[in-house]
């Protein structure tokens, strides 16, 4: 079972872990980059709850990454998320 995410406050992201090919890996997200990319048109909105409604999205971002050779801890960024429109 992995971690819980959470809001990290001091950083201004949301910690998450991820399962890739048996392994756990460590992501994050920043805020900013959660409201920008899902949320840009709320003034409401709370980056775990962006984080939740859209976890299978960030959780293969992750993958790519690391398929891709990063190694964790994963920061997301707006350019790892293929959104449609973008």
């Amino acid at each position: 079972m992995l971690p819980q995410p959470f809001l990290h406050d001091d950083s201004g992201a949301v910690r998450f872990w991820v399962d890739v090919d048996g392994q756990t890996v460590g992501a994050s997200i920043r805020r900013e980059t959660l409201h920008h990319c899902f949320a840009s048109g709320r003034s409401d909105d709370q980056p775990l709850a962006t984080y939740q409604t859209h976890a299978t999205a960030l959780h293969d971002a992750v993958r790519r990454r690391v398929a891709a050779g990063s190694i964790e801890p994963v920061m997301l960024r707006e350019h790892d998320l293929q959104l449609p429109g973008r």
